[in-house]
């Protein structure tokens, strides 16, 4: 009998080792299509078998999987990786197996034509306007009045992201993203938006479910970086009702509602507004089981694979998380403390993606983070303080580059 085999196309620095372990769990052999496979740690660390191809052509891809095929059974295909997941919901189309609507995907992943599907619908998100170069960003940003939000109208992981105060900070945020320092992975296209002001929040989605809430927030602008998060949002019923009844009508309006998906939002003056819904799981996981007892990447290749998943919560605790970020660009000397605070009663994981004499260049987007800490517990208090005690643990050093190398820094 052929093994049983889980095509997994590309990977991520966070979620792409969760699906390959959550696979050989559930007794499936992973197997990664990548373009470059070299950029995955974990496929090597862990002898993870992976295959060179061209992601980005579904042909090719269609004749890899035929080809694997002839020698495994293949009983799913996934991502963990929104620039592919269309993609992949066409492979699973192709070959029968489980997967999303490929269109409403496709849909989702242009935040231009998601943003116009939810106005028209009725659903609450920022003013917006899409422009093609640097004069009609000029005249968006100028209709919708300053302060606005600068973005890539296809992209992920904040990456080109901006918050613009001022007609300067637009032009210089305009030449960077079209002077040929951002790498587009479509035409260029910029969305101009409102600066939603309030809270933000995750509505974290499996099929037409809330699953739960989470609450985030960044550093210091004018980029988006996460910097913490906690989950369940310390939210009243009727905060908590608002959140989840605009997010399922996002999913509906989009045409979404197969698997994982997770919804962007603000609290502002005029109650939840949507910034942007995205078609895969969310970036974090490992705190929605920490607090819930549901792996959520396990019961996501389950329904991948024909399976019925099983999202009954085992546990009702609060989880929380913050991210390590460096204070400037540099080469890092030195980081410890990990061990002591991993040590902490109530830490359940430590992690740091850099290491010593690694250079440190901020990009504003979601690769400027050194690692994180999360922490558990059943009472909101005794978590934060417990994570707050962690951190305080971990300290580094990083010298400045000369003058002369530090060129690369997002605007």
């Amino acid at each position: 009998m052929a093994r049983r085999a889980l095509i997994i196309v590309e990977g991520t620095r966070n979620n792409g080792p969760l699906y390959v372990q959550a696979a050989q769990r559930l007794g499936l052999h992973p197997i990664t299509l990548s373009a470059d496979p070299a950029q995955y740690d974990y496929l090597a660390a862990e002898s993870i078998e992976a295959i060179r191809v061209d992601t980005g052509n579904l042909n090719t891809l269609i004749r890899e999987c035929s080809r694997l095929g002839e020698t495994y059974d293949i009983v799913g295909i996934t991502s963990a990786q929104e620039s592919v997941y269309a993609t992949v919901a066409k492979l699973c189309r192709h070959f029968g197996l489980p997967g999303p609507n490929p269109a409403a995907v496709e849909r989702c992943c242009d935040k231009f034509t998601q943003h116009q599907l939810l106005a028209e619908a009725g659903v609450p998100i920022p003013a917006y306007r899409l422009s093609a170069n640097a004069t009609e960003v000029e005249i968006s940003a100028a209709g919708i009045g300053l302060p606005v939000v600068i973005k890539p109208a296809v992209g992920s992981g904040s990456s080109g992201v901006r918050l613009c105060r001022n007609v300067d900070e637009v032009a210089d945020h305009t030449t960077y993203l079209l002077g040929g320092k951002h790498v587009w992975r479509s035409s260029p296209r910029i969305l101009v938006e409102e600066f939603a002001e309030g809270p933000h929040y995750i509505a974290h989605m499996m099929g037409n479910e809330v699953f739960g809430i989470e609450a985030s927030d960044f550093d210091h602008p004018p980029h988006f970086v996460f910097r913490q998060g906690v989950f369940p949002a310390p939210l009243t019923d009727d905060e908590n009702g608002q959140i989840a009844d605009v997010s399922l009508s996002s999913l509906r309006v989009l045409g979404l509602g197969w698997g994982p998906s997770c919804i962007e939002l603000r609290w502002t003056k005029r109650g939840p507004v949507v910034i942007e819904v995205n078609p895969r799981l969310g970036g974090c996981p490992q705190h929605i089981q920490l607090a819930y007892g549901v792996d959520l990447v396990s019961e996501h290749i389950k329904l991948a694979i024909g399976d019925e998943w099983d999202l009954r919560k085992t546990r009702s605790h609060i989880a929380a998380w913050r991210s390590l970020l460096p204070e400037r660009d540099g080469i890092l000397d030195w980081i410890d403390g990990d061990r002591r605070a991993a040590a902490v009663s109530g830490i359940a994981e430590v992690k740091l993606n850099v290491k010593p004499k690694a250079p440190i260049v901020r990009k504003g987007d979601y690769r400027d983070s050194m690692g994180y800490v999360r922490a558990v517990s059943p009472d909101l208090a005794r978590t934060e303080a417990i994570l707050q005690q962690a951190v305080d643990l971990i300290d580094w050093s990083i010298t400045p580059f000369p003058p002369e190398q530090n060129d690369g820094v997002v605007q």
